[in-house]
């Protein structure tokens, strides 16, 4: 039987216009799943965020291939006072800075990326991520004037939103292009491959449906995959961790310290990262956190709907 819990958390930054993380905790015989689509998923999109968190709770995950996986420290779009911070304290040497947050200009970009770039020193990576917020000709032009600010990028996620548009701004730039929405949001995730629009694939449990079939899905992109977050608690972050260490090769760091852009989580002990590593364990959440998780009645009430709406959905198809 499967028992569920809705949660709400705050976050230390506003991060994609949220201030507070909510979602659905699954207990079932294989232990905890994490079901937390945002709210601009309709119940069809969330239909596969569903499934990761009964899969983690029901079923459990495939054998790993490696027992800790090395993370980046994200960076939202704050002042660069708070990111060179923010980089210093991860103690991790790979950063994914966000950029092209709506009502900053291009100088707020430049200046995080350079305190970025202050707070690694020379050696560390830079990759940048602006959620597909840019035109190709916007894209040419601040991918070329950010990696002049950081010294050299990593690569660049999800700089447009279409295919098309990837494709052209990967034949312009030298920085590698991540595809992000357009995997994970697409009926075709392939025509990325198909059109030679990226060089990486990020791929993220939550919104693909359970880590057997993101395993599934990396198999027939054959490109390189960098594993990120959907903004979870640590409870999500562990089927996160758990595709990193299933996956046959893991060339980048991956998304999956965001548990640090928590204000508080819902385990004792966080999937923080060690060293620019965070190691691979299942969770289970704190009583004590959890009911000072709980949210008021109008959250728990529209939560509770929209679990009943998706696995109705779930049983008629």
């Amino acid at each position: 039987m499967t028992t569920s819990t809705v949660f709400s958390v705050p976050l230390r930054n506003r991060f994609r216009g949220l201030t507070v993380r909510e979602g659905v905790l699954l207990q079932g015989e294989a232990g905890w799943g994490e079901f937390s689509p945002f709210w601009d998923y309709d119940d069809a999109e969330s239909l596969a965020w569903w499934r990761a968190a009964r899969e983690a709770a029901e079923t459990g995950w495939p054998g790993a291939v490696r027992s800790s996986i090395p993370v980046n420290v994200t960076v939202p779009a704050v002042g660069p006072e708070l990111a060179e911070r923010i980089v210093t304290e991860s103690g991790c040497r790979t950063a994914k800075v966000k950029v092209a947050e709506p009502g900053q200009s291009p100088s707020d970009d430049l200046e995080r990326v350079a305190a970025v770039r202050r707070a690694l020193g020379s050696r560390g990576l830079i990759r940048i991520d602006a959620n597909g917020a840019w035109d190709v000709p916007t894209a040419i032009d601040r991918i070329r004037r950010l990696e002049r600010a950081a010294r050299g990028l990593e690569y660049v996620e999800q700089p447009c939103l279409t295919v098309a548009e990837l494709a052209a701004v990967r034949r312009a730039v030298d920085v590698p292009i991540a595809a992000d929405e357009s995997i994970r949001r697409s009926e075709d995730p392939l025509a990325v491959v198909r059109a030679e629009a990226a060089d990486i694939v990020v791929l993220k449990v939550q919104p693909l449906g359970g880590v057997r079939a993101a395993l599934e899905l990396a198999e027939r992109l054959a490109l390189p995959v960098v594993v990120s977050s959907a903004l979870e608690s640590s409870i999500g972050l562990a089927a996160g961790l758990a595709l990193a260490a299933a996956l046959p090769e893991l060339r980048y760091a991956c998304g999956l310290a965001t548990a640090a852009l928590l204000e508080r989580d819902l385990v004792s002990e966080p999937l923080l990262p060690i060293g620019g590593e965070i190691a691979v364990r299942r969770l289970a959440p704190e009583p004590r956190l959890l009911a000072a998780a709980l949210p008021d009645e109008g959250v728990v009430a529209a939560w509770r709907q929209r679990v009943s709406a998706v696995s109705a959905l779930e049983e008629s198809r």
